[in-house]
């Protein structure tokens, strides 16, 4: 099974620069999309084959999820029960046979942090709603989660430290949610290898110079770790400043 988690940082503006080549290319089973920035009607993407499942921010042009999937799922959820903010589209969980898909767009918590106490907030919700579905069916966890985990996962951490996205409090959110029973399939793989980051700032040069940040993931429930086959970046992929990721889990977990 062969899933993919992208921040297209806006998919009308990314169908422009390849999106439709890498889809057609990577022939993903569950395709994944943060940062959509559109609202219904805005765009129509023809992908023979899957179903599609969108999450539009109130807001215009800002923020949003969606899901493409080959196999229907049983149930859809948006949103996180009466805390969730629908306004900005951040959440869909899909619920599979074995396994319930959440793919999600943290907030971010703002160069200035103002943000910062609602995003933890956020990261309180969040980790609730999947402790409850890991309870019932392992997790598959994906998006653009706004938090570079450990120093390996950014270019340049000690200038960063205390900046958005490298605060001790976001990082010790996902340093919790990974002990409460889950993995984080990159580092997984992969616990030593640096400069693999997927996302870079538009100023000159520093994607050439892979000066970045990693911050999208694919996280999964512990009781899953024996279907890993891989888990990669695609950094060559340029039609946003993320890249997509994949994750590689056998098969049977969607028959």
């Amino acid at each position: 099974m062969k899933l993919i988690s992208w921040n297209v940082n806006g998919i009308r503006a990314c169908v422009t620069k390849g999106f439709f080549d890498y889809f057609k290319e990577v022939d993903a089973d569950i395709f994944c999309l943060q940062e959509i920035k559109c609202q219904a009607g805005q765009i129509k993407l023809e992908l023979e084959g899957y179903d599609q499942y969108w999450n539009y921010a109130q807001k215009k042009g800002y923020a949003g999820t969606a899901v493409f999937t080959k196999k229907k799922p049983i149930s859809v959820l948006y949103g996180v029960g009466n805390n969730s903010d629908e306004r900005e589209g951040r959440i869909i969980t899909l619920e599979f046979d074995s396994f319930f898909l959440v793919n999600v767009y943290t907030p971010n918590s703002k160069r200035d942090l103002t943000r910062l106490e609602e995003r933890l907030k956020w990261e309180d919700d969040l980790k609730d709603h999947l402790k409850e579905l890991n309870g019932t069916k392992p997790i598959i966890y994906c998006g653009d989660l706004n938090v570079a985990h450990q120093e390996i996962d950014l270019k340049n951490p000690k200038p960063n430290y205390g900046n958005s996205g490298f605060t001790e409090e976001e990082r010790q959110k996902m340093t919790d949610l990974l002990k409460s029973g889950f993995i984080d399939t990159f580092r997984h793989l992969y616990p030593n290898q640096q400069g693999a980051y997927t996302w870079w700032s538009y100023m000159n040069k520093v994607r050439e110079r892979n000066i970045g940040w990693r911050i999208d993931y694919f996280i999964i429930s512990e009781r899953l770790q024996n279907k890993i086959t891989d888990a990669q970046i695609h950094n060559h992929i340029l039609g946003s400043d993320h890249c997509p990721i994949l994750l590689e889990l056998d098969s049977t977990l969607l028959n």
